[in-house]
């Protein structure tokens, strides 16, 4: 790949796609507030959260991609197959949350916690998908004999790796069914999982120097 005058890579195709496809799900996460009008003070609050989650989980899971991307070559096939099997995950995101935290007021009782029960699975499993991918890709960039990245960052970016992972693997446990029928609160315990990589990341990203 060559370079530019100012010494920046190309920028290429996937990188637009890819942030046209957060973008486009993050349309998508508000869109839900409009097209599903609250009827009481509770169902603003529970739309609000439910957007707000949704926003966490792209943003972070964008700058987490973006920053790995800024130094991750994407020529090769297994990058590029990533990268797509990614955006798929980012693309349901907000579909998945949608059926997790608004009912359906076409339900019975019994039919809507078992549709949000098995959306809510889905959502774990996604998500773990979603982590172990951006995780992989830290991978890549820990990689010392690739020269990716300045060697005082690789201890950071295995670092890295090594929460991701475990937060993947995490995620996929509260996909099995005491995650999903343990309530708190009125929520199933899953629910409460979900904010760990969101917290993670926020705090290491407080934490370490710039």
């Amino acid at each position: 790949m060559t370079e530019n005058s100012e010494g920046r890579r190309p920028r290429p195709r996937i990188e637009a796609l890819s942030d046209l496809v957060f973008g486009l799900s993050l349309s998508l996460a508000s869109i839900s507030l409009i097209v599903s009008p609250p009827s009481s003070s509770s169902e603003i609050n529970n739309h609000i959260l439910a957007f707000v989650f949704a926003f966490l989980v792209l943003i972070t899971s964008w700058l987490s991609y973006t920053n790995s991307m800024s130094v991750l070559p994407l020529e090769t096939r297994t990058v590029t197959v990533l990268n797509v099997v990614m955006l798929m995950s980012v693309a349901l995101v907000p579909f998945l949350l949608n059926v997790v935290e608004l009912p359906n007021p076409l339900l019975t009782a019994g039919e809507e916690l078992a549709i949000r029960d098995y959306a809510s699975t889905l959502f774990a499993v996604n998500l773990s998908v979603l982590l172990a991918i951006l995780g992989f890709f830290s991978h890549l960039l820990a990689q010392e004999e690739a020269r990716l990245i300045a060697p005082d960052l690789v201890a950071r970016y295995k670092t890295n790796r090594n929460l991701t992972f475990i937060l993947a693997g995490f995620m996929l446990l509260t996909a099995t069914p005491i995650f999903g029928t343990y309530m708190i609160l009125g929520y199933s315990a899953r629910l409460y999982m979900w904010y760990m990589p969101i917290l993670v990341y926020w705090v290491r990203r407080l934490m370490l120097p710039v």
